[in-house]
């Protein structure tokens, strides 16, 4: 490891600022505090900020944003801190303005479908908020009981009910913002489709490089009439994915369609124990259809018959509630249950065509052979979003860095099957190297234009999405280089 410089800037004085804006209670300034904040969800990246504040209104994200400004500080923003591509990666001395504490639920408006929230908001609060109504929220990561809202926005999040109902960007109207030069600005309104330039959809999914929303003002939708899960198990990942293709084929759009292969599953049941996986399956699939009561009984048996067409060995169906969430329990549990497999597990999040899926795992196979590290999969199989998680002990020497390249070459594997390197997750740290991958020069320098619109003087969130330095090996050794350092503060 090297050991970088102290920081040559006077951060008394700056602090006393902070303080002034945010109150002392929302300044962290220890070092030992500091720790908490050093990493988000992809923890093998680590960097201590300088400074983490916590405020609770637009008006003091405003003040600490213009402080950054005049003083030339970078800054990031952080939500919950469960992102898993390094977005909300401290940089070096920088600010790290974290949304976790604006939490209020500002307005529902049930006769309009909408609801204005903080960013800080859970993304399984708005749902909680509106369902005794009859209405939900319907993007649904599986870290929906702990991420939040303001971060779903950053990374345009899915879900498992994105086939159907779109992401993230699909369910915001409106967003209030703290552009980097601490302005405060609204985009979007209250209303679906808004005259001008898209610039609600322009923030939605810019990784917090463009400002932080300060309030979303979201869509939400009525509970359909009827739902019902059907599970299906196989002897193999390609008879699963020829089900998938068939499904959609036939025209049925379910709310959700997720598939786990054998070693996920086994996992889950070895944690979670539903009692619903058959352990000897070779791939269980799980559909979701929603909608009218007679739109779900036909779709149920349509579903159904084309699972049987393709193999499947035994299908479950549950309509009411208890049973539909123990159905779906252990796919919503299934990142957590990857620990129980291995010390370490590096995930991935990669986007093919429905038609390459089973080529596609089977490359993923080849490579798990070829680097000698086991793959479970789990992935949103009704839109192609895959989540490889590679297996591995990150106390071996070597182990992390040829598990990046491992998943270097899955990404790979997505763009040349006509895919994208991420689905849900974001670019963030993780993945900005693999942007020349997917992306023409002309196209990357078309979004840095953009980028520099809004952040002139680079100070939001630098270094994330875009290629610098350009090669893996490059990013990932100035991560790793990264030494925490006794800056002077006090």
């Amino acid at each position: 490891m090297l050991t970088q410089a102290k920081s040559k800037r006077n951060w008394k004085p700056i602090i006393k600022e902070f303080e002034a804006v945010i109150g002392k209670k929302g300044v962290v300034r220890r070092k030992e505090e500091l720790l908490t904040y050093e990493c988000d969800g992809l923890p093998s990246y680590r960097q201590r900020p300088a400074l983490v504040v916590l405020p609770r209104t637009t008006e003091q994200v405003a003040a600490a944003v213009k402080l950054c400004d005049r003083y030339n500080i970078p800054w990031v923003a952080r939500g919950a801190g469960t992102g898993l591509s390094g977005g909300a990666l401290p940089v070096e001395d920088c600010v790290l303005i974290v949304t976790a504490l604006m939490k209020r639920i500002l307005d529902v408006d049930l006769d309009n479908q909408r609801i204005v929230v903080q960013p800080g908001v859970i993304n399984n609060w708005v749902t909680q908020a509106v369902s005794g109504a009859g209405f939900y929220y319907a993007p649904d990561p599986s870290s929906q009981i702990i991420c939040s809202i303001g971060g779903n926005v950053a990374e345009n999040s899915g879900g498992v009910h994105c086939l159907k109902y779109g992401v993230t960007t699909n369910h915001v109207l409106g967003l209030k913002l703290v552009v980097p030069d601490g302005s405060i600005v609204d985009v979007g309104g209250t209303i679906p489709e808004m005259p001008g330039y898209d610039l609600t959809g322009l923030f939605v999914g810019s990784e917090g490089t463009l400002g932080i929303a300060t309030e979303i003002t979201l869509r939400i939708l009525k509970t359909p009439e009827s739902i019902c899960v059907v599970l299906a198990d196989f002897t193999s990942i390609e008879a699963a994915g020829a089900a998938v293709a068939d499904i959609i084929g036939a025209g049925i759009i379910p709310a959700g369609m997720e598939m786990m292969d054998n070693l996920s599953i086994n996992a889950v049941e070895d944690v979670v124990a539903t009692g619903c996986y058959p352990r000897d399956a070779g791939a269980i699939l799980l559909v979701e259809l929603d909608g009218l009561e007679v739109e779900v009984s036909t779709n149920k048996k349509r579903v159904t018959q084309l699972c049987q067409q393709n193999g499947a060995r035994t299908i479950t169906t549950a309509s009411d509630p208890e049973t539909r969430l123990k159905l779906w329990k252990g796919r919503k549990a299934a990142f957590a249950a990857a620990g129980h497999l291995s010390p370490d597990y590096f995930v991935q999040d990669g986007v093919i065509p429905r038609t390459q899926l089973a080529q596609v795992l089977k490359d993923v196979e080849a490579l798990s052979e070829k680097y000698g590290y086991r793959i479970a999969n789990v992935f949103h199989a009704g839109d192609g979003n895959l989540h490889p998680l590679i297996l591995y002990d990150e106390s071996i020497p070597g182990a992390f860095e040829q598990v990046e390249e491992l998943g270097g070459e899955i990404l790979r594997l997505c763009v040349n099957a006509g895919g994208s390197i991420s689905g849900e997750h974001g670019i963030g740290a993780d993945k900005n190297c693999f942007m020349p991958d997917m992306f023409s020069e002309a196209d990357l320098e078309t979004m840095k234009w953009i980028n520099q619109v809004f952040n002139p003087k680079g100070l939001a969130n630098p270094g994330k999405v875009f290629p610098t330095p350009r090669t893996c090996g490059e990013a990932a050794n100035a991560q790793k280089s990264v030494q925490f350092k006794d800056v002077e503060r006090f």
